[in-house]
């Protein structure tokens, strides 16, 4: 039996998603970045329409930049009606859109809203204008909510495919894994922490180190924050006790070092003994 090679990005393998819809894009380059953007955020499924370019594009697949099957996969249609048909619900980006009285949401709102949609066994589209224009308000009117990206109000302009990046990462954080929290071992008890305080304040009185009451108490508070803030694991605790305990302990005595402490004595105290 032949053996097949997997689809790379695990396209096959991705969750239901919003279907990404880019309307009349005037640039191929934009279309392919698009594609990268998409796979890297598990979204598979994209509708071009009207394009103002040829196809196929080799300069939208050298832009994929190895998500190639999003675009083989793709769909090309001729108006936004036909690219929505099947759609139950529809998001479309947009820089204006407060003269249509659509309700508004930012990317996170869509990706909430729309994985509550899918979840009910609904298809949902996320819809994108051309480069130069944006989507105008034929196209605005038919989408059931807007979706608006917080950026510089001087300055709002966004890539088309910056655009998709921003709205599938908000996609693909509602579901993913979180992130590992570096964390070894589990953090001490308050238990063993206070152990630790008290057996170094000890060690610190024995050695005149706050020098004065009134020192001590303000030192000693300023000791205990450092500790917690440090968030000792269990292990470090133990580790930090048996450090103070050696620092107590004082210099370790070889057999090289009692040698010439013998040869650096006074006499007087050789007779004595």
């Amino acid at each position: 039996m032949k053996r097949t090679k997997a689809a790379r990005g695990g396209i096959d393998q991705l969750p239901p998603a919003p279907v990404v819809i880019l309307v009349r894009p005037q640039l191929a380059e934009n279309v392919g970045t698009a594609a990268r953007a998409m796979l890297n955020f598990g979204l598979s499924d994209l509708r071009l329409v009207a394009p103002d370019f040829g196809w196929p594009s080799a300069k939208a697949v050298a832009a994929a930049s190895g998500a190639a099957e999003i675009l083989n996969r793709m769909t090309i249609l001729p108006t936004t009606a036909d690219a929505i048909a099947d759609l139950h619900h529809l998001y479309a980006t947009t820089a204006r859109g407060r003269e249509l009285q659509k309700e508004i949401v930012d990317p996170a709102g869509m990706a909430a809203a729309a994985g509550q949609q899918l979840a009910a066994g609904l298809k949902v589209g996320l819809m994108f204008g051309p480069e130069r224009t944006g989507l105008d308000n034929e196209d605005l009117i038919q989408a059931d909510r807007l979706v608006r990206i917080a950026v510089n109000p001087l300055f709002p302009s966004l890539n088309l495919a910056q655009a998709v990046l921003l709205c599938g990462y908000e996609w693909h954080r509602r579901t993913a894994p979180p992130p590992p929290s570096g964390l070894g071992d589990p953090p001490a008890t308050k238990g063993e922490v206070a152990d630790l305080l008290a057996h170094l304040l000890t060690e610190l009185d024995a050695v005149g180190f706050f020098r004065a009451a009134d020192r001590r108490v303000s030192l000693s508070r300023t000791i205990k924050a450092m500790v917690e803030r440090m968030a000792l694991s269990g292990p470090e605790v133990q580790l930090m006790r048996g450090i103070v305990k050696e620092l107590r302990r004082g210099p370790l005595q070889t057999d090289e070092s009692a040698r010439l402490d013998k040869k650096t004595k006074p006499a007087s105290e050789s007779a004595d003994k």
